[in-house]
């Protein structure tokens, strides 16, 4: 049985980036845990004050555990790092974090952030994924992906995702869809690509492109076989 984790940087981009193709692992009998790193919510502040936003914290934190239920996640591993601000964290921090997880289930696939996402954090994500995994002969991690998140990957002019790993998921979109529909302080109204029918469109774009009706893409960072 493999062992899948995904490393995100914020509530909702396990979903977003990934929720169709975990859905479908776990029902085929993979075994998924998430990793969020970040609180969420208060960079919408002006300052970085938790204790204005603690009951907003909380609610997110709920939804978590609601939207990785429904697609099969066994347990999330959620962390407090300040939201847009991964930058003021030293890199070591991170890459301990992500370490500690893996350490505790020794993951054969980590799905995770790509490398050049406007947003910083996703950013220190993938950098501190890749560190936390880097091949030893001790290392459990045989495969890593590098997955999009709508409004943040598209949005890194000049584009450059360049998807080459791709996962049908029309029989778990709707799983995908369920999930995100628990994150209500994150949901936008179409035509923001972080709305329920833009999250369809994008997945029918990719499964056009590739045959299928609805699917997830993926760049392969590695894969030792």
């Amino acid at each position: 049985m493999k062992k899948i984790l995904v490393v995100a940087a914020h509530p909702d981009d396990e979903i977003l980036g990934c929720g169709g193709t975990i859905a479908r692992l776990a029902g085929e009998g993979c075994e998924a845990y998430s990793l969020i790193l970040g609180e969420g919510i208060t960079s919408r502040d002006d300052k970085r004050v938790r204790g204005k936003r603690s009951e907003d914290i909380k609610q997110l934190k709920g939804q978590i555990s609601r939207a990785d239920k429904i697609v099969g996640i066994k347990k999330v591993f959620a962390y407090d790092l300040p939201d847009n601000r991964f930058d003021t964290v030293a890199l070591l921090d991170i890459i301990k974090i992500i370490e500690s997880v893996m350490n505790t289930i020794k993951p054969d696939i980590i799905f995770t952030h790509y490398k050049r996402d406007l947003n910083i954090d996703h950013q220190l994500t993938y950098q501190a994924a890749i560190t936390a995994a880097r091949p030893s002969a001790e290392e459990s991690v045989r495969e890593i992906y590098s997955f999009e998140i709508p409004s943040s990957t598209e949005w890194g002019f000049p584009l450059s995702f360049s998807p080459d790993v791709f996962f049908d998921i029309e029989n778990t979109l709707k799983l995908k869809l369920k999930a995100m529909a628990e994150y209500k302080t994150e949901l936008k109204d179409f035509p923001h690509p972080r709305s329920l029918k833009g999250i369809t469109m994008n997945a029918g774009q990719w499964g056009m492109k590739i045959g299928l009706r609805y699917a997830e893409a993926f760049e392969c960072v590695r894969v030792i076989k």
